[in-house]
């Protein structure tokens, strides 16, 4: 695909936009405003989208606040990425039922998901969503499931110009403008936005809406919020590949300082918009003619993600958030060529004691492997 020249969308023609992604046969769905947080809803109408919004966030704390200004995407996030359209938070993977003859037949399940239009996604959620593709669309055993969602998405991602104070995607490379992996990226400025096509299927799609080319003006505007939006951040990972620090700090002190706050709640893995830990489970009908085998979210601080033949290998937390650390930061290097951590904030604000994630491998990493 060629260079796309970005086009210019007024603010009161986004309805437009959605008009036309529903027209094209595609369920559309944005960030609404529920219960003091913002989710990926369905809408059909631009009203619907969180106008004069703002999150405010820091360790353990998050809060909406609402202005006067017409911008309907400046906030970072909310606890929710594009993770539960892609990896499925409960879904049955096969079943089987009893023959006639007393035998066992198998089925494997395989979704059929309708085409989804999301508005809003971010920067570092595309790159949480390559690396998840990386891990379930592998050549050796591609995941049938995630493929129909993934293949199903058409993503409209708005570049980040008002990251929370709990943002740190500049320092991972992820962040704050959208990468690859969208098919339409939007930047917003107060009178309305200006569009770029990542696909031929978005480029299709916004030469429906026969609008004009951005100005030079326009764009300017972007690159100065964008850089804005970089160096305002304040939190920073001290390095893109901390492997071997990390895995020469097996044994330091602070693992068990931080365990003597961390709850083990899994907060933070829930709304990590990577991590993929799963757990399986069989699930048989009273009648004990037919069974379902399920795949559900999981978390490496759950007690009985380690067990292996009946017993823990990480029976305290200590080790469990050793376990999250290091493969995140560390291990992935060795499985996917990259951190796993894509600099989104959201364990820092949704971690109800304010485990700062940024903090505990500054101190990790600082005077050694003490």
């Amino acid at each position: 695909m060629s260079e796309p020249v970005p086009v210019f969308l007024p603010r009161t023609h986004l309805q437009r936009l959605i008009d036309a992604l529903q027209a094209s046969g595609r369920r559309c769905m944005g960030p609404v405003e529920r219960d003091g947080t913002l989710v990926f809803e369905r809408i059909t109408s631009a009203a619907q989208l969180p106008v004069g919004v703002h999150d405010e966030q820091s360790p353990g704390r998050y809060v909406l606040n609402h202005s006067d200004s017409p911008r309907c995407f400046a906030w970072a996030n909310g606890p929710q990425a594009l993770k539960p359209l892609t990896f499925a938070p409960q879904e049955t993977l096969w079943r089987v039922t009893r023959a006639e003859d007393g035998g066992l037949d198998f089925e494997a399940v395989t979704p059929d998901p309708p085409p989804l239009a999301v508005i809003g996604v971010r920067a570092c959620d595309l790159a949480a969503r390559k690396l998840q593709k990386a891990h379930f669309l592998s050549a050796a055993n591609p995941d049938p499931g995630f493929r129909a969602r993934y293949e199903a998405l058409f993503i409209i991602a708005v570049d980040c110009s008002h990251p929370a104070d709990t943002c740190f995607c500049a320092s991972t490379g992820d962040g704050p403008s959208a990468g690859a992996g969208y098919d339409i990226a939007m930047s917003e400025l107060d009178e309305g936005f200006v569009l770029r096509a990542g696909t031929v299927r978005g480029q299709d799609l916004l030469n429906t809406l026969g609008r004009g080319p951005a100005s030079a003006a326009q764009q300017q505007a972007v690159q100065v919020e964008l850089q804005r939006a970089a160096e305002s951040q304040q939190r920073a990972l001290p390095g893109k590949n901390l492997r071997d620090g990390l895995f020469e700090r097996q044994d330091h002190a602070r693992w068990a300082e931080v365990a003597e706050r961390c709850l083990a709640c899994g907060n933070c893995t829930a709304v990590c918009p990577s991590c993929f830990c799963s757990s399986y489970a069989a699930r048989p009908a009273l009648d004990g003619e037919s069974a379902e085998h399920v795949r559900e979210w999981d978390s490496c601080f759950s007690f009985e993600h380690s067990n292996l033949h009946g017993r823990p290998l990480r029976d305290d937390i200590r080790l469990r958030y050793r376990q999250w650390l290091t493969h995140k930061l560390g291990g992935w290097h060795d499985q996917y060529g990259r951190s796993g951590c894509t600099g989104c904030g959201r364990c820092i604000s949704w971690c109800p004691v304010g485990i700062d994630l940024t903090v505990e491998v500054a101190a990790l990493l600082e005077g050694g492997a003490a």
